[in-house]
């Protein structure tokens, strides 16, 4: 990270870049992270949830979550829970959450959204936290103004990267030829990111190759996402973070 931003200064001739660090499957350093950004930045104009991880093997954060939804769920919404001021008192400020296409194949379920050690599949754990992110996103739109802050999910498209590889080796093998480049996958992020046109005057959608698409692809999941379902997962992240944004 430090090299990177390295990178970015000389590149730039910004010498205002730079870098903080955290686990993000660790809530404590989630915390820790986000109270020096809030020391460091007196404004912040866009928020990316794009830390992930594709385990083969279920392993468990340090609050004893499983990884996968410590790191894409819960982490996700302790932090922006803990910069929503910060973004709100900026300017129009964006939310963006990096999900995929793998959320198609599962239903929003709280009671399984994390899988047991007998039935662990990486993929599907995966599939069932992105889930749980595209509908995030569409709870945490409706419940902040859109004049102070934007929220956008994405696709990046099918990316060859380490955790495909490590978690999906024969299909990566089968579409190796097909998948993406990162810097193909993040094209649609940093549009969303840049961008003073559409990602700002829309909000709360679902994006890939830079157009909005469809949350569901077939009827089960879609019989899934319910008012009361979408409820139980906000009142679970809030339990789960040990933060509630909009309480009193």
């Amino acid at each position: 990270t430090a090299r990177v931003a390295d990178e970015l200064r000389a590149r730039s001739g910004n010498d205002t870049v730079g870098s903080v660090v955290a686990d993000v499957a660790d809530l404590g350093a989630v915390r820790t992270v986000a109270a020096e950004v809030l020391e460091r930045y007196d404004r912040l104009d866009v928020l990316v949830h794009n830390a992930a991880v594709l385990s083969a093997t279920r392993r468990l954060a340090p609050d004893g979550t499983e990884q996968t939804i410590a790191c894409q769920v819960v982490a996700p919404f302790l932090l922006t829970s803990l910069l929503l001021d910060r973004l709100r008192a900026s300017p129009i400020a964006r939310v963006l959450t990096m999900a995929s296409g793998g959320m198609y194949t599962v239903p929003l379920d709280v009671a399984h959204l994390e899988m047991g050690e007998s039935d662990y599949k990486g993929a599907e754990q995966y599939a069932r936290a992105k889930r749980a992110q595209v509908t995030l996103n569409e709870l945490w739109a409706g419940r902040t103004d859109a004049n102070e802050v934007v929220f956008h999910a994405l696709h990046p498209g099918w990316v060859d990267t380490p955790g495909l590889e490590e978690a999906l080796p024969k299909f990566r093998r089968i579409v190796g030829p097909l998948l993406r480049s990162p810097e193909q996958g993040a094209d649609t992020l940093v549009w969303l990111a840049a961008d003073d046109g559409t990602p700002l005057t829309t909000n709360s959608r679902f994006w890939l190759d830079r157009r909005p698409r469809p949350l569901h692809k077939i009827g089960r999941t879609r019989r899934s996402d319910t008012p009361e379902e979408r409820e139980r997962l906000w009142a679970w992240c809030v339990e789960r973070a040990g933060v509630d944004p909009f309480g009193s």
